[in-house]
């Protein structure tokens, strides 16, 4: 049997979707960039949504947006895609890592004490779907003792009067927090449509707007479709529909948009999501849930609490007490047996580039603990039950295996 990673969901609505737009012979921003990102709005509650090529465009632009300059700070995770602070260097500012909780998510605490005088923003990682802990980040960014440390340099910064709290939410579109969707608790959310996530454009992302009521919403909805477009006042479209043909060039912009030939995927799936595709991912991962915990050395990840609930993006299943190299046998094993597994993610301390720009990971150790025993199973829709028992029993065997080794080598070596 062969049991892929996360292959995208393509059904026949998905392929409708496609050839309608192939049909009405428009294929870059349009319409149905327009719809998905109204869909956007409904799913998640926001004030406003602009669907850009990628998730790390979509941060680049608002860090920029937001003024974030050199000199500046932006305070990540260790734990999370390279990414989340590669977007930060390409503002000109400098990544400041924190290391994480038990629960993959950015540690308020961590948080508090990394935050100086030259902190412009907070770069927050729903990891594998569950959402951070909003309500202490929140707290943080909107205290006086930290306000006070807050220097506005641009007319967003005084607009705000405070640090910026940014979600990555590539992993946690569905995901919600006291009752209402999570992407409502920060200030800005920017999710990601690549081909793995729960809802794809093939390549893609979306950022969401819940800024306060100090911003005009639909003028920063307005300025930011043009900063995606190369600071155009005008897009193609528009520029079809018999008006006139003549655009400016208003400021230096980013050429960032999102096609409709890719918005037209992401259409299909997101009209699917809270009935079909989102209810199923919930039921494997609470099957793979139920069978692990008979096991003492199952650590349950984070599904389910009385304040948020993942969007199940992920099965991070983690193993007691193995350590780095027994969790990659275990993963050989399961390649072996036709299973493809993940790991979600290498720390960025431990990654070459990072490294050489000084991060070590032995500053963020909860990183490197939570990165070593983790091991993402395959959760998508198209499982079917009996790829779902499979994949349960080889995991089971694979590690009843490795820790026998890791017992044997232990009493050899006593």
């Amino acid at each position: 049997m062969k049991i892929p990673f996360s292959p995208p969901f393509v059904d026949q609505a998905v392929i409708d979707s496609v050839m309608d737009t192939l049909h009405s012979k428009w294929i870059t921003t349009g319409p149905k960039v327009k719809e998905l990102e109204q869909e956007m709005l409904k799913l998640t509650g926001s004030k406003a949504a602009i669907c850009v090529n990628s998730w790390t465009s979509g941060a680049i632009m608002m860090l920029k947006w937001f003024g974030v300059k050199e000199g500046d700070e932006v305070i990540v995770p260790a734990y999370s895609y390279c990414a989340t602070a590669l977007c930060v260097l390409h503002a000109g500012a400098k990544p400041v890592m924190v290391d994480v909780l038990d629960d993959f998510t950015i540690d308020p605490i961590k948080v508090r004490q990394a935050i100086t005088e030259r902190t412009k923003a907070i770069l927050a990682v729903d990891i594998a779907g569950w959402p951070c802990n909003y309500t202490l980040l929140n707290t943080i960014v909107k205290d006086s003792s930290v306000t006070m440390m807050f220097y506005p340099e641009t007319e967003n910064q005084l607009k705000l009067g405070r640090i910026l709290l940014i979600s990555d939410a590539a992993h946690s579109i569905g995901a919600t927090y006291q009752g209402v969707p999570a992407a409502q608790k920060s200030d800005i959310t920017i999710f990601s449509f690549h081909a793995v996530k729960n809802i794809t454009t093939a390549e893609g992302g979306c950022i969401c707007l819940n800024l306060p009521d100090a911003f005009d919403i639909e003028k920063e909805y307005t300025f930011l479709k043009m900063y995606s477009l190369n600071g155009q006042t005008k897009d193609a479209f528009t520029k079809t529909m018999g008006t006139c043909w003549k655009y400016d060039i208003i400021f230096n912009g980013l050429k960032i948009n999102m096609p409709d030939i890719c918005a037209a995927i992401g259409l299909a799936q997101i009209r699917q999501y809270k009935d079909l595709l989102l209810p199923v991912r919930k039921k494997i991962a609470h099957k793979y849930c139920n069978t692990f915990r008979l096991f003492s050395w199952f650590v349950p990840p984070p599904l389910l609490d009385s304040e948020r609930e993942s969007s199940y993006h992920l099965f991070p299943l983690r193993v007691r007490d193995i350590t780095e190299e027994g969790r990659d046998q275990i993963i050989n094993y399961l390649i072996s047996k036709g299973i493809t597994a993940n790991v979600h993610f290498i720390p960025m301390p431990m990654l070459t580039y990072f490294k050489s720009i000084g991060y070590q990971i032995e500053d963020y150790p909860n990183s490197y603990k939570q990165y070593a025993c983790e091991i993402s199973l395959p959760i998508y829709p198209q499982l079917t039950n009996v790829e779902i028992d499979y994949v349960i029993i080889n995991v089971i065997n694979a590690v009843k295996e490795q820790l026998y080794r890791s017992k044997k080598v232990l009493k050899n070596a006593s």
